[in-house]
């Protein structure tokens, strides 16, 4: 009686796992079964403003391994990162693949279509600094809220993919997040390495700020999930160079996650940043650059001139600090607030 009872346990946990092996992975209203891949578009639904939607991929691989989030089109105007994901789409074989690779194609599609950089046409909101979100805020809002809870709350790892707005001429870089937590820690920047970009600006801003998290890396730091943003493109590019960039990260990611078959490259010539400062314009106006993207400056060096709508001068804007151009103005309007250069510190790590 045992030994006929022992089999009937058996079987049952036998068929429970091939049962939970068999389940497909969803995505709000998306489900991909095992081994294959889905694509669609979760809806933002209509709020206090208009609607949206979110074109996602899910390749749910035949075999068992992490959630890898992939977020694309967070900034409508950053075109390397759309791209390279639609071209892994394609040649990432589910069959293959150990794990689950959650693509997020294009995160603000109002943005994406209007051509905006920074900021939301319909709210004027910029989406990187809504998270988590609300359901019942405004499309921004809502978007974040929709990333966060089907998208952010599932994954294991998460690469949030930027490249230099319409109007930043960018040097490929890393945002490395630290938060303390040693484990935690040690996986995000095993991450960082992994994606391949040989500059990586050490982000110390804190994860246990009272109130809402903002960035989407920071919404899956506090969740326990290592993160990272990377930056691949410049001036609204599409230049395959700038897609091949973030192509290759993610792939070389997949094979350091043990996603994908064959040996992680190894990232051996990094420049370590940190203390970064994103340099704001006191008014608006017209900027004209004196330097460019991946200059070294010395402190007090003349980042650029700001000009009234006329011509005249208004303001020399220089370097604080000695360091690293991450990024500048390429483009002659700015508004009073918004960055006019972001400038990084070489640290020793």
């Amino acid at each position: 009686m045992t030994f006929k009872k022992n089999i009937v346990i058996f079987l049952l946990f036998a068929l429970s796992t091939m049962a939970a092996k068999a389940e497909p992975f969803r995505v709000g209203t998306l489900e991909a079964p095992r081994g294959e891949r889905v694509s669609g578009f979760l809806p933002v639904p209509e709020g206090v403003d208009e609607g949206s939607t979110i074109p996602v991929t899910i390749l749910h691989g035949a075999n068992d391994g992490p959630v890898l989030a992939l977020i694309a089109g967070t900034h409508g105007y950053e075109y390397p990162p759309i791209t390279a994901l639609q071209s892994l789409r394609d040649t990432i074989d589910p069959a293959v693949l150990h794990g689950t690779i959650i693509m997020v194609h294009i995160a603000n599609m109002p943005s994406f279509l209007g051509r905006t950089i920074y900021y939301s046409p319909i709210d004027g909101q910029n989406l990187n600094r809504m998270y988590p979100g609300d359901a019942g805020g405004t499309v921004s809002q809502r978007t974040a809220h929709q990333i966060t809870t089907l998208i952010i709350d599932q994954a294991d790892y998460l690469i949030d993919l930027h490249a230099g707005d319409g109007n930043e001429a960018l040097r490929p870089y890393v945002y490395m997040p630290v938060t303390g937590n040693a484990a935690l820690d040690a996986k995000t920047k095993d991450l960082a390495l992994a994606f391949g970009l040989d500059h990586i600006v050490i982000d110390k801003r804190p994860t246990d700020a009272p109130g809402p998290t903002r960035f989407t890396d920071q919404t899956a730091l506090v969740r326990g999930i290592p993160a990272i943003t990377t930056e691949t493109g410049q001036s609204g590019s599409n230049d395959p160079y700038w897609v091949e960039l973030a192509q290759a990260g993610v792939e070389n990611v997949l094979r350091h996650l043990d996603m994908v078959p064959g040996d992680e490259r190894v990232n051996t010539g990094v420049t370590w940043l940190g203390d970064y400062q994103v340099i704001a314009s006191p008014q608006s106006g017209i900027f004209r650059p004196a330097i460019r993207d991946g200059y070294v400056v010395t402190e007090g060096a003349l980042l650029g001139v700001l000009v009234d709508f006329f011509g005249d001068e208004i303001t020399e804007i220089r370097a604080p600090f000695s360091g690293v151009v991450n990024y500048v103005i390429s483009t002659p309007p700015v508004s009073e607030g918004e960055p006019v250069a972001m400038i990084s510190k070489i640290r020793r790590h």
